[in-house]
């Protein structure tokens, strides 16, 4: 094995058994390093001591030539940085070539939010009169209702769910606990949802996770996605979407009813108060807008 096949190994290793990261992040890691260490061997780089920084400059550019975005070209970078701090610590090179080395600039992009009118059309598409509409009305308002994230949904247990309170405990990234509360809708559609579509659902069987599939067993993300895509289609809303769309809106309807930022901080889950003020921008882009159409000399 080429010996910067054997360091990427080492590496993932570490994020595998001693950082503990998720399946589908170390994922990220492994593509990233593939083609950074094929670009290196391809480039008759012999060893990791071997790499410079030219080498680095390089692979970044052949990435701009290949069409990659800024924010895939940043995030290989950070996987560079984080592979070479760690050869270096474990002494298999005296310094990092990717210290020093900046980043593609990343223009902020806006995240999409659908109007209020547009969620009350989806929220009113399926029907309570069948198990998988009373599944996909729950699930739908749930995580409109919370600004939940599509794996936090999809992995929320029947024991998260206080309806007599209307909270839901939710665990987010990094297993942090939080408790969001849900309107009187949520509530009112989960119970239902609860007595009747998901017993119908399940058959007797017993499944941990508050919403299910077809045939009883956990909804995945990718199914949870397929439902909002056909709810979607069926309210006459032709923008693309996607589970993200309604956590998006959530906030951004919160900031434009006058809720405090840090409040909304906490209901995302979010560690950083500066991840949730991208929501201030859309806010203030929803302004203009009215400002523009309605302002008889704007």
């Amino acid at each position: 094995m080429h010996e910067l096949h054997a360091a990427r190994e080492r590496y993932l290793v570490h994020l595998l058994v001693e950082r503990g990261l998720a399946s589908t992040t170390l994922d990220s890691y492994t593509r990233d390093l593939e083609s950074y260490v094929a670009f290196l061997v391809g480039h008759g780089v012999a060893s990791a001591a071997s790499v410079e920084r030219r080498h680095v400059h390089d692979y970044l550019a052949a990435q701009t030539s290949a069409g990659m975005s800024a924010a895939t070209r940043a995030r290989r970078l950070a996987t560079l940085r984080g592979f070479h701090r760690f050869l270096a610590l474990e002494g298999l090179t005296s310094d990092s070539p990717v210290e020093g080395v900046r980043g593609p600039r990343r223009g902020r992009k806006l995240p999409r939010a659908l109007q209020v009118a547009e969620i009350d059309r989806l929220l009113a598409i399926p029907s309570g009169k069948t198990p998988l509409g009373q599944r996909d009305r729950a699930g739908l308002e749930l995580t409109y209702a919370c600004g939940l994230r599509v794996s936090e949904v999809c992995s929320l247990p029947l024991e998260a769910i206080d309806a007599r309170e209307r909270l839901v405990r939710v665990y987010g990234k990094g297993s942090k606990e939080r408790l969001v509360p849900m309107g009187r809708a949520a509530t009112r559609a989960l119970e239902r949802y609860l007595d009747d579509g998901r017993p119908r659902l399940v058959r007797g069987r017993q499944v941990a996770t508050l919403l299910v599939n077809a045939r009883g067993g956990t909804l995945s993300r990718m199914g949870f996605w397929k439902i909002l895509r056909k709810r979607a289609q069926e309210a006459g809303i032709r923008t693309a979407l996607s589970p993200h769309t309604l956590r998006h809106s959530f906030a951004t309807h919160l900031l434009q009813g006058g809720a405090d930022l840090r409040v909304v901080q906490e209901l995302l889950g979010h560690a950083d108060i500066g991840t949730t003020q991208i929501y201030t921008l859309v806010d203030r882009q929803h302004l203009l807008e009215e400002y523009r159409t309605f302002h008889p000399r704007a």
